[in-house]
């Protein structure tokens, strides 16, 4: 005879329970694997592709997008670090680290006999009512105009990076490539396209060598031959998407050719064609020429090199289709796809255009200068000794124009440190203990779940984290908004006045989306396998 339930907890068939136990510790093992890359003392991560090429770095969303997760749950979290990327594009250790804590909160609420739904909906509103408490209680307005706070917030996202000790540089960079983008009135701008920003890596030198370019650099130097400029004043662009080559068939052909008079006259037309269309170029008043990328047939050649060299005429080869947009956009040019349709006012303009030999590789860039760039756009030059430092130089780069793009979106900003989800996690426990029922009991878990991220913090700087949660709930207790964890110096200090803060947006996103991922895992109760 089966046992009489007593009381109201919920007695459910143990397979749901064993589904949701395995997809909360899969899920746990994902946040486990990227914890200890949490924070500005957070480890990097080694990793080795499939192809063989080895990547270092501690981005919470890369480390995961390159792990191969084979559990359905533990996806989901992987999916989640990838939408924080999407909307704020900092924070996706966070969010995987929070909803790894928010998993452990579950099982002890299960345990009780608590119904998953009941703790779904209760987690939901425990979300929504810390973002409100952190955009009144904890947040503070920024204005864009003031630069000085978004340097700060750049600085910030950066500190956890491989690239930390070159934040000077870069996050000045960070912050002016995406002004650049607003035009002339930031203030009414409520989002950006981070596409608008070119990374034009180089390897050779250090990541000191970065610069942001107010202009366009092409990755490799002019193509010219004996007596062709390489620098030119005032430049005239045109960008052609016609081939500078003798012209073919559709189909494969071959020409038979019998005596030198023929093969005579043929090289003879080939250069009175070819001579033709540079000098239709030059006609135009082009001085700088562009020329696409071409998959069926030469793009150019020798003799058409020779000739536009011959005119003074500085050209840049190989640039590839997709970029064409952004070069109109930049210069202010408009592409030509036939030589009749080249006209003067197709033409873009800059004040000097020529090659550039980059420090400490010897390498040559074309570099454009004084564009009207009338399409807002921006350029960043990337230097680094080797492959794996550009590439997390970029990544993170990346990062911090994110912040500064979550900025323009929502322009608050709130303390660093583990400040934020004290704040929420001591505003939450108030909250619960108003409030009654089942609710309660899920906001307290939900509360203590949120203090993972100072914890860890403070665990991945050597600190002691017991010690270190205590003395900033207390801090935090006694109405120091910007408490947060100095893990320089190893002990609580008021974030504001160090400068370590970070937009809203960032805390704020990975609080819902870690909810709903989460939420989603406790509603599962059963797994299907299609084969």
């Amino acid at each position: 005879m089966a046992p009489l339930s007593t009381g109201e907890t919920l007695q459910e068939r143990s397979k749901g329970k064993d589904v949701r136990q395995s997809n909360i510790v899969a899920a746990k093992a994902v946040a486990a694997a990227v914890r200890t890359s949490l924070g500005p003392r957070g480890m990097d991560k080694l990793m080795q592709l499939p192809s063989g090429e080895v990547l270092i770095s501690n981005d919470g969303a890369t480390i995961l997008s390159k792990m191969n997760v084979l559990h359905p749950a533990a996806k989901m979290l992987v999916e989640c670090s990838q939408s924080q990327d999407i909307e704020a594009g900092d924070g996706t250790t966070s969010v995987v680290v929070l909803a790894g804590a928010l998993l452990d909160a579950c099982s002890g609420l299960l345990n009780k006999g608590i119904h998953p739904a009941m703790i779904a909906s209760s987690f939901y509103r425990a979300a929504e009512a810390c973002t409100s408490i952190l955009k009144t209680k904890a947040a503070r307005e920024v204005k864009l105009s003031d630069r000085d706070s978004l340097v700060n917030a750049v600085q910030t996202c950066l500190s956890s990076k491989v690239v930390s000790q070159n934040s000077d540089l870069l996050a000045p960079i960070a912050v002016d490539s995406v002004l650049n983008l607003l035009g002339d009135d930031p203030g009414s701008a409520t989002n950006v396209d981070l596409r608008d920003i070119r990374m034009v890596e180089q390897l050779g030198g250090t990541v000191d060598d970065t610069e942001l370019v107010k202009g366009l650099v092409f990755d490799k130097g002019s193509t010219k031959t004996a007596g062709g400029p390489s620098q030119i004043e005032n430049a005239k662009i045109a960008l052609i998407q016609f081939c500078l080559s003798a012209p073919k068939t559709d189909m494969d052909n071959n020409v038979v050719v019998s005596d030198y008079a023929a093969m005579d006259r043929i090289l003879r037309d080939e250069r009175k064609y070819i001579l033709n269309l540079c000098k239709k170029i030059k006609k135009s008043g082009a001085n700088v020429v562009l020329i696409q990328k071409s998959i069926l047939r030469d793009a150019y050649n020798e003799l058409s090199l020779h000739f536009l060299a011959k005119m003074g005429i500085l050209v840049v080869t190989d640039v590839e289709r997709t970029d064409v947009e952004f070069v109109c956009r930049t210069l202010g040019c408009t592409p030509i796809p036939h030589v009749d349709s080249l006209s003067p006012d197709k033409l873009g303009t800059a004040e000097h255009v020529g090659d550039v030999v980059l420090p400490g590789s010897g390498h040559k860039v074309v570099k454009f200068v004084g564009v009207s760039n009338p399409g807002h756009t921006s350029t960043v030059l990337l230097r680094g000794s080797n492959d794996l430092v550009l590439a997390e130089a970029n990544r993170s780069v990346h990062d911090a124009q994110c912040v500064v793009r979550s900025l323009v979106k929502e322009r608050y900003l709130v303390a660093g440190g583990g400040a934020a989800e004290t704040e929420a996690s001591l505003r939450l426990r108030e909250l619960a203990l108003e409030t009654s029922g089942m609710d309660s009991h899920c906001f307290k878990a939900y509360a203590d779940a949120l203090e993972v991220i100072p914890y860890t913090l403070a665990e991945n700087a050597g600190l002691k984290p017991i010690d270190i949660v205590t003395e900033l709930r207390k801090a935090h207790a006694e109405g120091v908004v910007g408490a947060g964890i100095d893990v320089k110096k190893g002990r609580i200090s008021d974030m504001y006045d160090m400068d370590v803060i970070q937009p809203l947006l960032v805390t704020t996103s990975a609080i819902k989306l870690a909810t709903e991922t989460v939420c989603m895992i406790l509603k599962v109760d059963d797994l299907v396998v299609v084969m």
